[in-house]
């Protein structure tokens, strides 16, 4: 798939606004402010929800259309040009009808094909520029999945927002991001733009800054974040929106670096650490590979034994173990724990094909099934 840009490379992408469209005059207000207050960084999209899918009932889900008009209004007293999100063919009519400016599909649309493919289906024929979230789940494909649909209705103005991915226990984030998943994108495609929404990765004003400069720091195109005028009384996600006058200095804050530079020291450098890196890449997988081994060995003792599988007491001991070595490495729990699982997934997938060797292919069911449908 190729892409056309919807924004200026030449510089950030800034996508700033509320998370829901309240009242006209809160609208206006804060598209006013930010013109006023962010004459540079300029903001290339202001954004406002007019349709709120929400996770439980009773929450306020979005004015709905009367909203459109407020945007047309901001259009047309600051220049910004409007963007919102759209969950149904009817949302895209009624934006087509009020000249919103760039669509944008959420993270709970992204995980409906049929909904995806409705969307796509009503813009077929149009020029009109998309932005596609992430998946609510960590499901790679299920993203591009929703590019695809888009590109292949004609659409060429592409761009994907991260905005982490939902996760059951405690993180520091409101959606954890995942970082690798994007990564994956543009290096799948690298001429589609991403942008990090680091408001819904976040879930909290205070860690906002920090979260920009990583998204900065991994070569993002931009950043959407939501900006209120008084964000602890707004009616949808108070807690992770900003002043129109705190976002102008979290984004003077952060540092725009460099993709790369022609300098011979910094060359010579990277060139010497990344050499140590692929020769300790070449052990780890070595070790990896022994690793499985001894498992391999103990499936056929538990297949001889008739013992199951999994042992829950010897794989929390394994855990809490290796937690306390990573702690004393500098490594995350985060990683530890991703590192964990998927050590211990494939060691489960080795025992598995020992211990039902000679098993009708009936008698066990493929877990590919359960990943792909």
């Amino acid at each position: 798939m190729q892409f056309q840009p919807i924004f200026d490379k030449k510089r950030p992408v800034l996508i700033a606004g509320p998370c829901s469209a309240e009242t006209e005059e809160q609208v206006l207000a804060t598209a006013h402010g930010l013109v006023r207050l962010a004459e540079k960084p300029t903001i290339d999209l202001f954004r406002a929800g007019i349709w709120k899918p929400r996770t439980r009932p009773g929450a306020f889900e979005g004015i709905g259309t009367p909203g459109l008009k407020w945007l047309r209004r901001v259009k047309e007293e600051t220049g910004l040009r409007v963007t919102t999100e759209v969950a149904n063919a009817q949302h895209v009519y009624e934006c087509l009808k009020y000249g919103v400016d760039v669509l944008w599909i959420g993270a709970r649309t992204t995980v409906n094909p049929f909904s995806v493919q409705e969307i796509a289906d009503a813009l077929e024929g149009t020029d009109v520029p998309v932005l596609v979230k992430n998946p609510v789940n960590p499901d790679y494909k299920l993203w591009v999945g929703a590019i695809e649909r888009l590109h292949k209705a004609g659409l060429r103005r592409i761009a994907a927002v991260h905005r982490g991915f939902s996760t059951y226990g405690d993180s520091k984030y409101r959606n954890v991001p995942r970082w690798q998943m994007p990564i994956d994108l543009m290096q799948e495609f690298p001429d589609l733009e991403v942008i990090c929404d680091i408001s819904h990765i976040c879930g909290r004003r205070d860690i906002l800054a920090e979260t920009a400069q990583k998204a900065y720091d991994l070569n993002y195109d931009g950043l959407m974040v939501e900006v209120h005028p008084t964000p602890d009384v707004a009616w949808s996600d108070a807690a992770q929106q900003i002043t129109p006058a705190q976002f102008v200095e979290m984004i003077g804050s952060v540092i725009r670096r460099a993709v790369t530079t022609d300098d011979p020291d910094f060359q010579e450098q990277i060139e010497q650490f990344r050499h140590q890196i692929d020769e300790l890449d070449e052990e780890i997988i070595h070790l990896i590979a022994q690793r499985m081994h001894l498992v391999r060995e103990i499936g056929y003792v538990k297949k001889d034994k008739n013992v199951a599988i999994l042992q829950p007491e010897r794989w929390r001991a394994l855990v809490e173990a290796c937690h306390h070595r990573a702690e004393k490495n500098e490594l995350s729990r985060e990683f530890t724990n991703l590192f964990l699982e998927a050590i211990h997934q494939e060691g489960i997938e080795q025992q598995e094909r020992i211990m039902n060797d000679g098993v009708a292919a009936a008698e066990v069911p493929s877990r590919g099934l359960w990943l792909d449908d």
